[in-house]
């Protein structure tokens, strides 16, 4: 019996240390309504992880607004500057959301997807937080109107934070014709979460 306690407390040491390399990335995002903290979730969406944690690590994020706001829908951030300059992005990334949708991430309240135009294949750096149940935005099929949204995270602290800023009153601002928060959200930074 004495003999196997060091092999089980080996055992048990290897099971923690790989645990700890399997853990999924958080990252941080200090807004001027609050702290969030966001899971991600690679082995679901690796692009698409892989593109958001090149952006939060060149500081793409920091010091842009939550410019598009919606209650009962989502909050969209990511892109703009508080003066409404668009920050330069890279190249777009592959939607995911056939893969990350069948591995169980759906636009429910609190996941994090990313934005695009028109043309599912169009992602670079707007995200948005959903706030309601958005079916219509998951996967359906693999055509321009069913790709859906690819869902890559969600929020596991400051959901409180996240319904406030979709509570924000909003009109025009900037080129946008309305859902601007007249009050500008700021994402102040956004950092990886060091484990």
């Amino acid at each position: 019996m004495i003999r196997r306690i060091p092999l089980l407390l080996a055992a048990a040491f290897f099971l923690a240390a790989a645990h700890v390399r399997a853990a999924n990335p958080q990252v941080d995002l200090d807004t001027t309504a609050g702290k969030i903290r966001i899971e991600l979730y690679p082995d679901a969406a690796p692009k698409t992880v892989e593109n958001f944690l090149t952006y939060v690590k060149a500081k793409q994020y920091d010091d842009t607004q939550f410019h598009r706001v919606i209650p009962g829908f989502m909050v969209q951030g990511g892109g703009f500057t508080a003066d409404f300059q668009q920050k330069p992005t890279r190249a777009p990334v592959q939607n995911e959301a056939e893969q990350s949708s069948k591995a169980g991430l759906l636009n429910v309240p609190g996941t994090v997807a990313m934005a695009r135009t028109g043309d599912p294949h169009s992602a670079t750096t707007q995200f948005f937080i959903n706030v309601a149940d958005n079916k219509f935005l998951n996967f359906k099929d693999a055509s321009q109107q069913g790709y859906g949204y690819t869902v890559f995270g969600k929020v596991v602290q400051g959901m409180d934070v996240v319904n406030k800023i979709a509570a924000a009153p909003t009109g025009a601002g900037g080129p946008f014709p309305k859902d601007v928060p007249l009050e500008r959200v700021m994402l102040k930074t956004a950092t990886v979460v060091q484990n």
